[in-house]
């Protein structure tokens, strides 16, 4: 017998890559190209790049001299014209078209422009709060984007399970007080003691009841 666990929650937040989309094959293109023009360790950066700003790994990364906003920039516009390889990650659009669009929200460190780019490359809908880089003074490890999503859905942010991937975004989540929900086979210390789901083929959605509260069931985690 499979073991699911139940949730409860008043609304759903997602990140968007390696959450809702898969878009590693653009963001290693993407990072390997800016390592290899500065002379860095591509594989470096790619390790702790993920569910962070742009902007912030540029900043970290760049050597010496390099213009962090230029080079920002040109990656950002890489990334919104290479949509190649981008697809949905199972079960995702399926649960999404099933949402009521009041009870859910996207929070992704990508920029608007990308976040919609490749939101319809995958096939998914945009649901009508949406979260990115562009909206906050800070990024993920912050809360401060899933904060703003659960004050816009009207709901408190314990009230809210939020999906997720990434180191950063896992502690994003834990600083804002949510259920959190590890989405894929990231195994860092963030992710001690949290619920699993393989990928949301693993996750099921019943609600609004008549309190409003939505049910989930997560599992397994493979």
């Amino acid at each position: 017998m499979t073991n699911r666990t139940a949730l409860s929650a008043e609304a759903l937040l997602f990140d968007m890559d390696g959450t809702l989309v898969d878009s590693t094959v653009v963001v290693e293109r993407t990072w390997r190209r800016f390592a290899a023009r500065h002379g860095l360790d591509g594989e470096e950066i790619l390790a702790t790049s993920h569910g962070r700003r742009t902007g912030e790994t540029v900043a970290r990364y760049a050597p010496p001299g390099a213009d962090v906003a230029a080079e920002t920039a040109r990656l950002v516009a890489e990334e919104v014209e290479d949509v190649e390889g981008v697809v949905a990650v199972p079960g995702a659009r399926e649960l999404l078209a099933a949402l009521p669009p009041e009870r859910w929200a996207l929070v992704t460190s990508a920029g608007r422009e990308l976040a919609e780019r490749r939101m319809a490359a995958a096939g998914l809908v945009l649901p009508p709060v949406v979260v990115t880089a562009d909206d906050v003074g800070e990024g993920k490890p912050s809360p401060e984007g899933y904060l703003a999503a659960a004050a816009e859905l009207g709901v408190s942010p314990a009230a809210t399970i939020i999906f997720e991937d990434a180191e950063a975004g896992l502690l994003a989540a834990a600083a804002a007080g949510a259920t959190t929900v590890v989405v894929g086979a990231h195994a860092g210390p963030a992710t001690r003691g949290l619920v699993r789901a393989g990928d949301f083929r693993h996750v099921t959605v019943h609600g609004p009841d008549r309190d409003g509260g939505l049910r989930v069931t997560v599992g397994p985690a493979v």
